[in-house]
C-alpha cells in the first residue's frame, strides 16, 4: 500500500492506493467519462462550517458523477439552456450595487433574509475591507471602481452558489460559460500583483514545455505551494508569453477549496483533479473509507488524462502550504514527501506518453498568506495585500540519472525528491533576492535567468 500525497491550491491531499492502480495498461477497460456540469437546485446552507452530513454528501456526489447530470424535467433544450436559465433566475443583489454602501448593505440584507449564514456574511465583509485596502495600496487611480466591480462579482458568485450549490467532478474542467469563472479569477487577483516588482525565471523553458505538449508529451510540475491564489498568479505571470499553459494547466485540488464558499467560485475557473485532504482524512473516521474511494477514483481520472498525452499537471508534494519559521519568521519551501514524488513519477512513466518532470518555484505569500497554523474548520479569515510575485522553472530532472548514482531504489527515491526540492529552493532564493531583496534582474544566477515578460 503506497500513499500519493499532494498539496493542491490551498490544501494538501492524500491518495492511498496500491501501485496496481498507477500501472494502467493500454488494454485497461476504463472509458473516459462525460464531464458534464452538474447542478443541484434549491439547496441552501444553514451554517458556514461544513457538517459531517455535507461531507458525506460531497463524497457521494464525487463517486456518482458519471451517472449524474441533474437537469430540470422541463428543460428539454438541454443542459446549456438549463445553466443559462439558472444564471438569469436568481438574486442580483450585489451586481445591482452602485456604491460601497449598497454592496455592504446587500450582505446584511441577505443575512437577515437567511440566505447567507451569519459567519459567511461576516467573512464577506472582512474580505471586502482587506481587498479594498490592498487595491488602494497599489496606487491605482481606479482603485474604488476596481474594488466595487470585482467584489460585486465575487459576492454575486458566492450568493449564486449558496442558492444553488455546484458539485465538482473528480476531474473538473474550468467553467468558461455561460459565466467565465477563469477570467473572473484573473481579474480579481490581477490588481493585487505588483508587476513592477515581479519576475519569471527561465521563461525559455515554458516555451520548451509548449513544444513538448504539442508533440503529445506530458508535463509534470513539482512545485512548492504558498497561497490559495497560486493558480491565478501562475496564470497572470505567464499570460503574455504562454497563454496556453496558463489556461490549460491542471491543478490537484483538495476538498477544502471545493467547499469553502469564499474560495469555491475561484476553484470553478480552474482545471482540477479533485481529491480529499490528507490532513483532514480522519477528521471523522466514519468518512475515511468513503474519502479513500473518491481519491482512488480521482487517481484513475489522472491516469486516463496522462494516457491521452498533452497534459500539464501542477502538484505540490509538500503536504500543505509553505509557512514561515516560527522563530525567524522567514519563509521557505516546505520539504517534499518522497512517496508523493515517487508515485507521481511512476504514474507519469506508465502513461504510455513521453513525460517530463520540472521543478517549479513560487514566491507569492505576501499577496494572500495562509493562517499561521493548519485549521480544521472551513472558512479561514482572509488577508490580502498588494505585492510582487515570482515564478521560476528549472530544467527537468531525470530519475534515471539519479538511479545510476544510488545503491538501491529507496535511496534513489529520496535522492530524486531531494534533487527536485533543492532546485525549487535555489530558484525560490533567487526570487526572494529579486523581490524582497530589491535586487531585481541582478539577482539572476547562471541557472536562473529572471525577466519581466509583460514589459
Amino acid at each position: 500500500m503506497s500513499t500519493l500525497s499532494f498539496a493542491s491550491p490551498r490544501v494538501s491531499v492524500s491518495l492511498s492506493s496500491s501501485y496496481s492502480l498507477l500501472n494502467i495498461s493500454s488494454s485497461s477497460s476504463f472509458s473516459r467519462p462525460s464531464y458534464s456540469v452538474s447542478f443541484r437546485s434549491g439547496e441552501r446552507r444553514s451554517a458556514y462550517s461544513l457538517k459531517v452530513k455535507a461531507i458525506a454528501k460531497l463524497v457521494h456526489d464525487m463517486e456518482s458523477t458519471e451517472k449524474t447530470v441533474v437537469v430540470a424535467s422541463s428543460t428539454q433544450d438541454g443542459d446549456d439552456d438549463y445553466k443559462t436559465n439558472k444564471e438569469v433566475n436568481y438574486s442580483r443583489t450585489f451586481l445591482h450595487a452602485r456604491t460601497e454602501h449598497e454592496l455592504l448593505s446587500g450582505i446584511r440584507k441577505e443575512a437577515e433574509a437567511g440566505t447567507l449564514p451569519s459567519n459567511l456574511a461576516a467573512g464577506m465583509e472582512n474580505l471586502y475591507q482587506t481587498y479594498k485596502n490592498a487595491v488602494i495600496q497599489s496606487g491605482s487611480a481606479r482603485a474604488d471602481e476596481i474594488v466595487l466591480s470585482n467584489m460585486g462579482v465575487t459576492f454575486d458568485r458566492v450568493l449564486f452558489d449558496v442558492e444553488d450549490r455546484f458539485n465538482f467532478s473528480p476531474y473538473h474542467k474550468a467553467l468558461r460559460e455561460p459565466f467565465d469563472y477563469y477570467t473572473f479569477g484573473q481579474n480579481y487577483i490581477r490588481p493585487l500583483v505588483d508587476f513592477r516588482n515581479s519576475y519569471v525565471g527561465n521563461v525559455s523553458l515554458f516555451y520548451q514545455m509548449e513544444e513538448r505538449l504539442q508533440q503529445g508529451h506530458n508535463i509534470v510540475l513539482i512545485s512548492n505551494h504558498q497561497t490559495e491564489a497560486d493558480p491565478a498568479i501562475i496564470a497572470l505571470l505567464l499570460e503574455s508569453t504562454n497563454p496556453n499553459i496558463a489556461e490549460n494547466l491542471i491543478y490537484v485540488a483538495g476538498d477544502r477549496v471545493l467547499t469553502d464558499p469564499l474560495c469555491k467560485p475561484f476553484s470553478m475557473g480552474r482545471n482540477l483533479i479533485c481529491v480529499y485532504s490528507k490532513k483532514h482524512m480522519f477528521d471523522d473516521p466514519e468518512l475515511a473509507e468513503m474519502k479513500r474511494k473518491a481519491n482512488t477514483r480521482s487517481l484513475k481520472e489522472m491516469a486516463l488524462l496522462l494516457r491521452g498525452g498533452s497534459q500539464i499537471i501542477w502538484i505540490a508534494p509538500s503536504g500543505g502550504r509553505d509557512r514561515p519559521d516560527p522563530r525567524t519568521e522567514e519563509w521557505y519551501p516546505a520539504p517534499f514527501e518522497a512517496a508523493s514524488v515517487d508515485n507521481m513519477r511512476r504514474l507519469a512513466e506508465h502513461s504510455g506518453s513521453p513525460s517530463h518532470i520540472y521543478p517549479l518555484a513560487l514566491l507569492c505569500h505576501d499577496i494572500m498568506p495562509p493562517p499561521p497554523q493548519v485549521e480544521k474548520e472551513i472558512g479561514e479569515r482572509r488577508a490580502v495585500s498588494f505585492h510582487g510575485a515570482g515564478l521560476s522553472v528549472a530544467p527537468e530532472i531525470s530519475f534515471m540519472d539519479i538511479v545510476a548514482a544510488c545503491g538501491n531504489p529507496d535511496e534513489a527515491k529520496e535522492a530524486y525528491t531531494q534533487a527536485l526540492y533543492n532546485s525549487v529552493t535555489e530558484q525560490y532564493n533567487v526570487l526572494k533576492s529579486a523581490i524582497h531583496g530589491k535586487q531585481g534582474p541582478d539577482a539572476s544566477i547562471p541557472g536562473v535567468s529572471l525577466s519581466q515578460t509583460w514589459n
